[in-house]
């Protein structure tokens, strides 16, 4: 079974800079892309970015391009999230989640594992 979980949350003012880290069990994390997805309060989750399985290619969504940084570590089975400029419209819950394939993809439809989420709030 794999686990994920997520941290580095917080309130932050915005134009802060938060890091959120997602560590995940199991012995075949490089195998699989990784992605960051957000849901705020009374809207669907939407994709946030994703990474490759060696950390090769990403992909961001429009609104986080330029501010955001997805990275990964495999010696450590960690992903991460770099979060610069934090506007109050970042405000949302983060979630981690594992890919089917080693392919990256932002279609959450494509993501088989997620975690529990870490909250993020941007104060104005």
């Amino acid at each position: 079974q794999v686990q994920l979980v997520e941290s580095g949350g917080g309130l932050v003012q915005a134009g802060d800079s938060l890091r959120l880290s997602c560590a995940a069990s199991g012995r075949t994390f490089s195998n699989y892309a990784m992605g960051w997805f957000r849901q705020a309060p009374g809207k669907e989750r939407e994709f946030v970015a994703a990474i490759s399985w060696n950390g090769g290619r990403s992909a961001y969504a429009d609104s986080v391009k330029g501010r955001f940084a997805i990275s990964r570590d495999n010696a450590k089975n960690t992903v991460f999230l770099q979060m610069n400029s934090l506007k109050p419209e970042d405000t949302a819950v983060y979630y981690c989640a594992r890919a089917r394939s080693v392919t990256l993809t932002i279609m959450i439809a494509s993501y088989d594992y997620w975690g529990q989420g870490t909250q993020v709030t941007v104060s104005s």
